[in-house]
């Protein structure tokens, strides 16, 4: 393996011909060379040695030098030596310096070449790693064509040009088959580096592989006339798009279907025939959910903002339409809508109103001492709590036919001292539950909340305090696209996760944890934050 004059230039021209076959740079060849050489001169002189090769980049010569470093005190007489040890080498030697011995030709034997060569081949299969890396990371979120080159397990190894990647049978269209040799168009889902080289995850059931193809296919949508804004789908049977168009002379969905439905229909021949249901987006939730249901008919829609839940009231004749084969029609609603979904029919919203009807009017009966009929006038009125009749404005119970100023004045004085009644005994549970009068003290937690917080073992205002927003007021936790329920401590007294927060922060100041001005700083560090992302987003 010792470098003649001959060959010099044949180790250059090596180098180059591994560089344009493999496409990267032919620098990186030389240094894989360059190392190789190092690790097999120190099989031959020790491995403790520094040694380091050198190609010249014009003549291709090799020059091997030896290396140590000047130090004050010797700690590995291999790679280092004294300052008076370096006076033999150098005129005026310092610490920090490099003393640098040339080494004469050498041969290195048919074991060390063999090792340099898997050196040279392992950093040029790195090397084609990250160019290939470098060049799929930005095409994230594209289609991609390719060729199956075969299968492993039920996924697809795709040929890409300078790669591959890899389709998981999960990704892959119910019942779709591909053979060896066969074209495939997948949307690039994901490109990681990993140990074992670049990884390339295909999909053609990502419902961004559906918005991509309507881009190719309508060049409105390609414009930016028209915008895709959902996507749900059930690959291989039926999806829905919501769409939106911001010139008010093209319609979104006419534009997408095409003349006699071609462009549509070219992509739901590419996705197996998929049945594609393309809908008018709305900025209003009920009302783009109403467009989402067809082709069922909605009678009323009743949404719950904080709880993303909406219900949907409709006749039992149109029931089936609404949940579809296997609930399919409702599922990708709900999918396209990002709302939970309760669907009653007539019959059972009727049914559970006149149950309310029926609580509410015993609610009264029995806590003010009252008749039916002012029970039900009270509840007909739309009152639902003690706290809404003893508190509000004493006109709202003048507009009730057949009350007067007497009989007004009477139903609030009795939904106040029954209301006072029912908060003593629940703040007498409370202390017997072990609830310590600097929580019951705390302003903003009602009787009842105390109670609710002391069966949780929150009994301090410390306790109180180290509290998380979403502990006290609930809220939903995603899981494998599955959105879980979180139960709130103070959930059924109506507390949203703002008033937690507010409760919480109120809690730490009056124990000094925090002060306003701390808070103050980082309300202000957040807004200066959101409003620079706004700013990065509306320059892209």
């Amino acid at each position: 393996m010792a470098i003649t004059s001959a060959n010099r230039l044949e180790l250059l021209q090596i180098a180059d011909s591994v560089a344009r076959e493999k496409m990267i740079d032919p620098d990186l060849v030389l240094q894989a060379m360059e190392e190789s050489y190092s690790k097999a001169a120190k099989s031959k002189y020790g491995p403790e040695l520094d040694i380091r090769a050198n190609i010249d980049r014009k003549s291709g010569e090799l020059q091997m030098t030896r290396v140590r470093e000047v130090v004050e005190e010797v700690e590995n007489m291999s790679t280092q030596m004294t300052v008076e040890e370096a006076r033999a080498h150098l005129p005026n030697p310092e610490v920090g310096a490099f003393v640098i011995d040339e080494l004469p030709p050498m041969d290195f034997g048919r074991i060390a070449a063999q090792s340099a060569k898997q050196v040279i081949l392992q950093k040029v299969r790195e090397a084609e790693r990250d160019r290939q890396y470098e060049e799929f990371k930005d095409r994230q979120g594209e289609i991609i064509n390719g060729l199956v080159k075969r299968t492993e397990y039920g996924n697809v190894i795709v040929d890409v040009g300078r790669g591959e990647a890899v389709c998981r049978r999960d990704q892959l269209i119910n019942r779709e088959m591909f053979r060896n040799g066969d074209r495939i168009r997948a949307y690039i889902k994901e490109v990681r580096s990993e140990q074992r080289g670049p990884q390339i995850f295909l999909s053609r059931t990502a419902p961004e592989f559906m918005a991509e193809l309507f881009k190719m296919e309508v060049p409105e949508i390609y414009d930016g006339i028209i915008e895709i804004k959902a996507v749900a789908r059930d690959p291989g049977s039926r999806a829905k798009i919501g769409v939106i168009s911001y010139d008010n002379s093209i319609d979104p969905v006419g534009a997408c279907v095409g003349m006699r439905g071609s462009r549509v229909q070219a992509v739901v021949n590419e996705l197996q025939g998929e049945k594609i249901d393309i809908i008018p987006w709305n900025e209003d939730a009920p009302t783009f959910l109403v467009n989402a249901l067809q082709p069922a008919e909605v009678s009323k829609v009743v949404l719950d903002d904080d709880a993303e839940r909406i219900e949907v009231v409709m006749a039992e004749d149109q029931l089936s339409l609404a949940i579809g084969r296997r609930g399919q029609n409702v599922r990708l609603a709900s999918q396209l809508t990002g709302l939970d979904i309760d669907i009653l029919t007539e019959a059972q919203e009727s049914e559970r109103r006149q149950k309310e009807f029926e609580i509410r009017s015993k609610l009264f009966m029995e806590t003010m001492n009252v008749d039916e009929v002012v029970a039900q006038l009270l509840v007909s009125e739309g009152f639902a709590s003690l706290e809404e009749v003893a508190y509000v404005e004493i006109d709202e119970l003048l507009v009730i036919d057949g009350f007067d100023q007497d009989t007004a004045d009477e139903l609030q004085a009795r939904a106040r001292e029954s209301l006072d009644e029912i908060n003593a005994k629940a703040v007498a549970t409370a202390r017997e539950m072990g609830v310590e009068q600097s929580l019951i003290d705390f302003e903003g937690l009602s009787p009842q909340m105390l109670v609710a917080l002391g069966e949780d073992g929150v009994k301090s205002l410390e306790d109180f305090a180290t509290c998380a927003d979403w502990e006290l007021a609930g809220g939903y936790t995603t899981v494998d696209g599955e959105r879980h329920k979180d139960d709130g401590i103070l959930e059924k007294h109506e507390v949203n996760l703002e008033e937690a927060q507010e409760l919480i922060m109120t809690a730490r100041m009056q124990l000094g944890w925090v002060t306003q001005e701390q808070l103050d700083a980082d309300a202000a560090a957040a807004a200066a934050k959101e409003e620079g992302e706004t700013a990065e987003e509306a320059e892209a």
